[in-house]
Formats: structure tokens, C-alpha cells, sequence
């Protein structure tokens, strides 16, 4: 497969920079999600890659190798769009073979590498059906085989899974990881879902106007976002003001804006200094009582929501709104009213950038 390194990307549209600088380099065989709200630049850069817009500035070398230059049809990139892109008049198997009569591929490799493709995303069987007899799922697997029957080096995934339900979506998540995996092949997917993006990737970019505001592996920027815009975007935060007040044994202490103390590690704080702590809702414990010592504050249940599994309390500290999620569990749910006190770990309280 292929490695492909992307240095300097710069694209407008008049004023508005839909990517501002971009370094990435998405490694060989990788999984790698890119999130991020709409105009942020991340669909941008795949159609980037694939060739059907041209940089203002920068590069992208797929081994080493500059395409900027290389037609989109020799580019050996395989491409997923949200609406499957599908040719209603043509049969399942002439939809996957499609890209490699283009090629002038001889007709028994082409019924070869169609069973090859459609064995792959589990579709044997269905070769003479057309679109509007498939599912959204068995459409999405089509356009997939189609994809991969050319063995592209890259595959781009754009929403591949937005039309689908959330059952069918979760169901086609592990389907993807397994035939990605099973190829090994260097993919690259956009998605609005963070879920999705956790669920799939080895590793995650987050776009805020044209530019990658923090990426490395789900779980290390999922735990230690960078600054406030990462941390609300991938999942719920907490965020709380105040200002370092001591420093003792590679701890901070911190007064809390509107009251309350925080105790968490040191770093490298100063005190005197303001910081914005980031603190997601699945780390604090709910449970009548008092508020006593740091990482406990006292409030008011002002909502309950059951959602299933889990339930989202919001709750009123002073002047702060805090969110909260609990596993539902046997215990009866706390009701809305109810003074309750939130307790956390210190090592649960991350610095953030405003």
C-alpha cells in the first residue's frame, strides 16, 4: 500500500481559506479519520488528494512521489462518496466492474476480480441485481467493492456511512475496520460523527477553518485535548475557570470562578496564573450529599435524561451548568430537584487552551 504525505496545503475560495497550511502524513495501511463542523476544510483535503481540485500551495506525495500533476484516473485512488455514487441502469456487477472496463481490462479478469470484490464485502450472490433492489447497507458495499476492484494504493472515504441508520451504521463500522484491515490498504475517511471516528481510526485530525487543531490516536486526544474548540467538539466537556492558588508535592491547587477548588498535577503551572480546565461528563460521580475538600462541588439536579444505557443529568453549581453521564445501572435514577454532590479524580482535570 501506500503512505501519503501532505505538506503545506493551502486552498481558497476568494476570502475564505478552506485549508490553511495543512501538514499530515497518513501512514501505510492506516486507518485515519478526519472530523471537524462543516467548512472546516477536511472534505477539502480528500478531494484534494484525489485530484478533483488543485492546491493554491503545498504538496501531496503519495511514496514520495508528487501528484499534483497526475490526472485523477491515474492516480490509483480509490474513492467512496456519501450518495454511493451509483449507476441505477447497471447491475450490481457491472456497477463494480465499471472502473476497470475504463481500463480496457480483459473481460475474464474483470469477472474474476468482480467475485474477488463483491466476495470481499460479503455481496456473492447478488451480482444481477441492480441499486434500487439493495438496501442503503448493500448499496454502501457496492460502492465499496467498486472502489477496491481497481486495488487502488489509497482508498478515500467521504460520509460513507451518513445515509444509514444507526443500527445499520454501527453494523457497517465493523464491517469497514474488518475489510480495511483485511487489505490493509491506506484509507482516509470523513466524518461528522465523532463515534465513528473513535470507533474506526487509528488515528483522528480535528479541522476548525482550514487548519488541523490537534491529531494523534482516539484515545490520547479524546483524554488530553489541546484547547477548548478540541475538547468540545470531540464528545462533552466541562469547562471551568480559575486560577492556580498553590503549588506542593507536583500539585496545583486552583480557586474555581464562582467558587469551589480543583486539585490536579502540576505541570508546568505557575501560580497566579488563569487556566481553563476541560473535564468530561463519564469522569464525575453523582450521589446525595456535601461537597467536601477539592474536586467536589455541590448542585441542583435541573434535568434527568434517560437515554437507555446510560442517563445525561445537567446540574446547577452557582452559577455553572455541569453535565454529567452515568451508566444505568440498579440504583433508581436521581430526580430533577435533587441536591447532589459531584466528586472527580484529580488526574480527570486537563489544561486547555482558551
Amino acid at each position: 500500500m501506500s503512505e501519503v504525505a501532505v505538506t503545506g496545503a493551502i486552498k481558497r475560495y476568494g476570502q475564505v481559506a478552506a485549508l490553511d497550511g495543512v501538514d499530515l502524513t497518513f501512514a501505510d495501511g492506516e486507518f485515519f479519520g478526519l472530523l471537524g463542523p462543516s467548512g472546516s476544510g477536511k472534505t477539502t483535503l480528500l478531494r484534494a488528494i484525489a485530484g478533483f481540485i488543485a492546491l493554491d500551495a503545498g504538496e501531496i506525495r503519495v511514496d514520495g512521489t508528487d501528484i499534483a500533476r497526475i490526472p485523477v484516473h491515474k492516480r490509483n485512488i480509490g474513492m467512496v462518496f456519501q450518495n454511493y455514487a451509483l449507476f441505477p441502469h447497471m447491475s450490481v456487477a457491472e456497477n463494480v466492474a465499471f472502473g476497470l472496463d475504463v481500463r480496457d481490462v480483459p473481460a475474464a479478469e474483470i469477472k474474476a476480480r468482480v467475485a474477488e470484490s463483491l466476495d470481499l464485502v460479503r455481496l456473492s450472490g447478488l451480482e444481477a441485481r441492480r441499486p434500487r433492489q439493495l438496501s442503503g447497507g448493500q448499496q454502501q458495499r457496492v460502492a465499496l467493492a467498486r472502489a477496491l476492484v481497481t486495488r487502488p494504493s489509497v482508498l478515500l472515504l467521504d460520509e460513507p456511512l451518513s445515509a444509514l441508520d444507526k443500527h445499520l451504521r454501527q453494523e457497517m463500522q465493523v464491517e469497514l475496520r474488518r475489510i480495511q484491515r483485511q487489505i490493509g490498504i491506506t484509507t482516509i475517511f470523513v466524518t461528522h460523527d465523532q463515534e465513528e471516528a473513535l470507533t474506526l481510526s487509528d488515528r483522528v485530525a480535528i479541522f476548525n477553518q482550514g487548519r488541523v487543531v490537534q491529531a494523534g490516536a482516539p484515545r490520547a486526544v479524546y483524554e488530553r485535548p489541546v484547547n477548548r474548540f478540541a475538547a468540545g467538539f470531540l464528545g462533552e466537556a466541562n469547562f471551568l475557570e480559575g486560577q492556580v492558588t498553590a503549588l506542593s508535592g507536583g500539585e496545583a491547587r486552583v480557586a474555581l470562578v464562582g467558587g469551589g477548588e480543583l486539585a490536579l498535577p502540576q505541570g508546568d503551572l505557575a501560580a497566579g496564573s488563569a487556566v481553563l480546565i476541560a473535564l468530561r461528563p463519564e469522569k464525575i460521580s453523582i450521589e446525595p450529599g456535601m461537597a467536601v475538600g477539592a474536586n467536589a462541588v455541590a448542585g441542583r439536579i435541573t434535568a434527568a435524561i434517560f437515554s437507555g444505557s446510560s442517563l445525561t443529568y445537567r446540574v446547577a453549581v452557582g452559577e455553572r451548568l455541569m453535565i454529567v453521564f452515568e451508566q444505568n445501572k440498579s440504583r433508581a435514577p436521581l430526580t430533577e430537584g435533587s441536591e447532589v454532590v459531584l466528586r472527580w479524580n484529580a488526574a480527570d482535570n486537563v489544561v486547555v487552551a482558551p
